[in-house]
């Protein structure tokens, strides 16, 4: 495949990714507005964010599943559409309840977008060039969910709450157009059946444990019985699913094997532990310039804008730079890039300078990319032709179960400190606990397999 028809390729799968990348915080950063606007408590509103976070999550399992079943192209083209289908429906929701209803039918169909697209991308680049085609994903990723901020403050002062879900209709529809041209058509593999058994443990299992993470921000946080039984549930149906896999005969719904990989293995663990810096900074930021800054919700999007910028810089400038280095140091690099970011906002207080503060935003965002990129570049890399699927399933469930991990962590920590503590002094504590918490991935990239060339074109482990 020429790099030309691959970079195509890249293009018309990021135009549907980044839709289901956009919605999350565009949505979350409207839910006050969404409460006014149905007449509905702040807890009821919630579920508008906890309804599509938990049918995202259900869905992942089997989205390897139906990759192989019905072949890659068709199965993203389905989740597209579906995504687009509940889009309208959310806009022209009468009221909260049918808004949570049409939320689950988006989740749905958002949940299997990214997994699918790992996967064809994993397929259609192959290990030596799996580095240059993850950048068309990696990049919109980081930088899309800050964007929504913005997009959702604007649209919330310009127009009214129904174009936060409309807003993706001209996406989609060019992703619908443009994907039956360009993207690869990989057969259906008709002989493979559905793991039921693993379906039953494994969904419920992650259903479990991301809607125990969300129920966390209560009075009694991690001891609230509504936190502690659905996440032991989870750990149980969990441990049952791992001893299922590794004994089964047949293909699991998710090939466990795969974690015991140094590379994959290590990479799923260090973008576990993202949530406790990467997301729980994105949770962070718009909290301190809203509530402890005074700032409106669109000069908070805004003033996000640096970090997005940081990023940029690393995918576009830096990353040719550090091409030709080991790369555990670039993701050791970004690590130290991320801590020096955070050290002004645990300073800054109300009457910080602010213009300190967007330059520690931009070293932010360039540590997520030096993060971010080359542990993906890892992970995906190892996976085979037949793994690609299964694998990009599981790597995905990591990232969704351990982003909004980190952020509850994080969210219960400011909450405990905010009861004792004054505004500016909760939050400097929290931008510590955060800052340690930070080093828990530079530890581990310690021991991750020597890579060369982690952000050029051509991503090979030296030794795995």
């Amino acid at each position: 495949m020429s790099k030309s028809r691959l970079k195509v390729i890249s293009i018309v799968l990021v135009l549907g990714a980044i839709t289901t990348l956009l919605d999350t915080t565009i949505v979350n950063i409207a839910l006050d507005h969404l409460s006014t606007v149905f007449h509905a408590s702040v807890a009821q509103t919630q579920w508008v964010a906890t309804a599509y976070l938990l049918a995202y999550v259900a869905v992942i399992p089997v989205s390897g599943w139906i990759s192989e079943r019905c072949g890659s192209r068709q199965a993203w083209m389905f989740a597209v559409a579906l995504f687009l289908v509940g889009s309208v429906l959310c806009g022209l929701a009468p009221s909260l309840p049918w808004l949570i209803a049409f939320r689950v039918l988006q989740g749905i169909g958002g949940g299997m977008v990214l997994p699918i697209t790992f996967s064809i991308l994993t397929r259609a680049a192959g290990p030596a060039r799996l580095g240059s085609a993850l950048v068309a994903v990696a990049l919109p990723a980081q930088v899309a969910p800050i964007l929504g901020s913005v997009l959702g403050g604007v649209i919330l002062q310009s127009w009214n709450w129904n174009w936060l879900f409309f807003v993706n209709i001209p996406i989609c529809l060019a992703a619908l157009v443009l994907g039956p041209i360009f993207l690869p058509s990989a057969p259906s593999q008709r002989g493979h059946r559905l793991d039921a058994l693993g379906f039953v443990l494994l969904t419920p299992s992650v259903i479990a444990l991301a809607y125990g993470v969300s129920q966390v921000t209560g009075d009694d946080g991690f001891a609230s019985p509504g936190v502690l039984i659905p996440l032991a549930a989870g750990v149980v149906l969990m441990a049952a699913f791992i001893l299922h896999s590794l004994r089964s005969k047949a293909p699991a719904l998710i090939d466990v094997r795969v974690f015991a990989r140094r590379s994959f293995g290590l990479s799923s663990l260090i973008t576990f532990m993202s949530g406790f810096s990467t997301y729980a900074l994105a949770f962070l930021l718009p909290l301190f310039y809203q509530q402890l800054r005074g700032n409106t919700v669109l000069e908070t999007g805004l003033l996000l804008i640096p970090q997005g910028l940081g990023t940029m810089v690393f995918f576009l400038v830096v990353r040719k730079f550090v091409a030709r280095l080991d790369g555990r140091f670039i993701v050791m690099g970004g690590v130290v890039l991320t801590m020096i970011g955070i050290v002004p906002f645990a300073l800054a207080g109300v009457h910080g300078d602010t213009t300190l503060l967007l330059a520690a935003q931009v070293l932010q965002g360039i540590g997520f990319g030096a993060v971010t990129f080359p542990v993906t570049t890892l992970a995906f890399s190892g996976l085979s032709h037949a793994e690609a699927p299964r694998g990009s399933a599981a790597f995905s469930i990591v990232q969704r179960v351990g982003a909004p991990f980190g952020v509850t962590v994080i969210a219960v920590i400011l909450a405990n400190l905010s009861a004792g503590s004054a505004g500016a002094a909760a939050f400097s504590q929290t931008f510590w606990w955060v800052f340690g918490l930070s080093a828990l991935p530079l530890v581990l990239a310690l021991f991750l397999p020597r890579v060369q060339h982690a952000t050029a074109p051509a991503a090979s482990v030296v030794a795995e």
